[in-house]
């Protein structure tokens, strides 16, 4: 899969396959933040739930950010050193890629009538790699079809399309499928 940003100039290349017990998500994305560019090539491993168990992010400059889940919601960085500010962060949301997004949707079975579903997410920006723990309310407005997003502080909600396996089509100000 590939998306560009709406505004400005950027693109991702996404490639989603099982590996034995594993979903495997490896991209690589071109874009800028705040006027600066970057390259990030990330790497993602779920569970087949699509439950996060590791992440891994590395820039064309070679910084770099590893992180490892137990699969509950508690994170080791690189050296296995815990890190409880993410405890209770199962899913990932990295900036720059609408996939993360995909996350929450695939793993949790979403219905309109069941309301907005609050997750805490470890949120990775692009450019500094200092992870940080965001809420986030997911919302189905159609059946593995349309999602709102919102930020838990309400500063900024967008209507997701996804594609029949969840992954976003269109992302409203944002992001845009390449066909």
């Amino acid at each position: 899969m590939r998306w560009q940003p709406v505004d400005g100039t950027g693109l991702e290349h996404l490639t989603a396959r099982s590996e034995g017990a594993s979903i495997v998500i490896s991209s690589v994305v071109i874009g800028g933040r705040g006027g600066k560019p970057y390259g990030v090539h990330y790497r993602i491993e779920c569970d087949q739930s699509w439950v996060v168990r590791r992440f891994d992010l590395e820039t064309t400059d070679g910084r770099g950010l590893r992180l490892i889940s137990d699969g509950s919601g508690r994170w080791t960085d690189a050296r296995g050193e815990r890190m409880p500010q993410f405890d209770g962060c199962i899913d990932i949301d990295l900036a720059g890629t609408p996939f993360t997004n995909t996350l929450p949707i695939r793993r949790i079975d979403l219905d309109v009538d069941q309301g907005a579903v609050e997750f805490s997410m470890l949120y990775v920006p692009f450019d500094t790699f200092a992870p940080t723990a965001d809420g986030q309310h997911y919302r189905c407005l159609e059946v593995a079809r349309r999602y709102r997003y919102e930020a838990v502080d309400r500063t900024f909600a967008a209507d997701l399309t996804v594609d029949e396996d969840g992954f976003v089509i269109d992302y409203p100000t944002l992001f845009a499928r390449v066909s």
